[in-house]
């Protein structure tokens, strides 16, 4: 990877917002838990059972977005990932290249239809960067 300390983005390769996304064993439980906090659904995925794989909520500044677990959840051990909305997707994702960065090709998931891709940051956190808008 390049020494980031050099490098300079132009205006569109930029980050502008971060939401956390968590693994929950039960998301429609999470929603419930942080509706009790003031939360709102802002979105959600329901499939034709009427499961809830992935759901958002918020509440003014604060936002927080659930996706149902692979494995167990494991209490008291972080498990989560980093979401990212950049205004140009490709813009950001092409400096992140130029820089010597591994960036996954741009994936259209039914929750980013615009587009994400997937970075590991330096200390192995994996970052998912989706198109903002």
């Amino acid at each position: 990877m390049a020494d980031v300390s050099i490098l300079r983005t132009s205006a569109d390769a930029k980050v502008t917002g971060l939401t956390p996304l968590a693994p929950a064993a039960k998301v429609q439980r999470s929603v419930n838990f942080y509706e009790l906090l003031g939360m709102k659904l802002r979105g959600r995925l329901k499939t034709s059972s009427g499961d809830l794989p992935w759901a958002h909520v918020a509440s003014e500044q604060a936002e927080w977005m659930f996706v149902r677990a692979a494995e167990p959840v494991v209490p008291r051990q972080p498990a989560g990932l980093f979401y990212l909305y950049p205004p140009n997707l490709g813009a950001l994702r092409e400096s992140l290249i130029s820089a010597g960065v591994r960036v996954s090709p741009i994936t259209y998931p039914d929750s980013m239809p615009k587009g994400e891709v997937r970075v590991e940051d330096p200390d192995g956190y994996t970052l998912r960067i989706g198109q903002a808008g």
